[in-house]
């Protein structure tokens, strides 16, 4: 018999939900069964399938030890590189400014050092996060940017601070601004461009159309240019949509192409500029801009937060090093 205490951030989660994640291997089928039985039980009590969790609560779990997951002896996130540059931090968030090359979340070919990973590393070693004492708690971001594109990313360190972010994000109440040096100069000094998009899974490939098509879907982005020179404009961008490859594939259609990018733009423009390998992108501001309450987060509110160092925001510089 295992009795799980259920901790701050495991409250509000439903029992069939919570189970799921502290008994992995525990086949959905016989969970059913087993809270049917009595074989597991809330406070001592016959726990039902949709009741909330709340802090403090005890969970009996009567069912054998091969349906949980072993502890590891050494956390993989513990492999993870130690480099991390904080923006901002307190007990809920943390606002971190991840360098281009840098995937946010492990895939197939890279699973140890990530942003997420290092930054669990870092409130591991900090003493803020231990997996031992969570039930199916991880730290996690709230939003993410491509490997080659670099800027600020959130981050939450608690159930509560995920769920509310989530939720702020999909509602659109957190702006994100991005600075980006494009090849050539867009039709107006300031615009909104809306258009439709399909993207190609396979190849990773957005094509962007002026008008509705089948199974499009629509992108709408804001911009400004702030400079031009030689051939080249540096201009403040802010997502009014969260498509795939939003920024390089919209103003690559209006006929201005990041400098750097090889896969909406062309190389051979880019040798001309200096041969740059990645797109010169960069989220450099986020603000919370809520409407809504906040709850715990309500503090953030009204707040804006912004990379320290974006180096290609100085054209001079960039056109320099061509």
């Amino acid at each position: 018999m295992r009795e799980l205490t259920v901790g701050k951030n495991d409250a509000g989660q439903r029992v069939d939900k919570f189970l799921t994640k502290a008994a992995p291997k525990l086949p959905k089928s016989l969970l059913y069964k087993y809270l049917r039985l009595k074989r597991i039980k809330l406070n001592g009590k016959r726990a039902s399938i949709d009741t909330r969790l709340r802090e403090g609560d005890v969970l009996s779990l009567y069912i054998g030890d091969e349906f949980f997951e072993k502890g590891p002896e050494k956390y993989d996130f513990l492999k993870a590189g130690k480099e991390l540059t904080v923006v901002y931090e307190d007990e809920n968030v943390l606002i971190l400014d991840k360098k281009p090359g840098l995937l946010s979340h492990p895939d197939e070919g890279e699973y140890v050092d990530t942003l997420i990973t290092r930054a669990q590393r870092y409130l591991y070693e900090k003493g803020e996060y231990d997996p031992a004492r969570e039930n199916a708690f991880a730290p996690a971001l709230v939003n993410r940017i491509d490997r080659n594109t670099g800027g600020l990313v959130i981050a939450a360190k608690t159930a509560e601070a995920l769920r509310i972010l989530n939720q702020k994000l999909k509602d659109r109440e957190i702006e994100k601004y991005y600075l980006c040096v494009a090849v050539g100069a867009p039709p107006k000094q300031r615009d909104t461009l809306t258009s439709y998009m399909t993207k190609d899974e396979k190849k990773n490939l957005v094509t962007v159309y002026d008008r509705p098509v089948e199974g499009g879907r629509t992108m709408v982005t804001k911009y400004e240019v702030l400079e031009t020179k030689n051939g080249l404009s540096l201009l403040e961008v802010e997502l009014l949509t969260g498509r795939t490859h939003q920024i390089r594939a919209h103003l690559a259609h209006v006929g201005c192409p990041l400098l750097g990018d090889g896969k909406y733009g062309r190389n051979v423009v880019n040798d001309k500029f200096g041969g740059y390998k990645k797109q010169l992108l960069y989220s450099y501001k986020t603000v919370f801009a809520f409407t809504t309450d906040a709850g715990a987060l309500e503090y953030l509110k009204g707040k804006s937060f912004e990379a320290r160092d974006v180096w290609f925001r100085d054209l001079d510089r960039v056109l320099r090093e061509k």
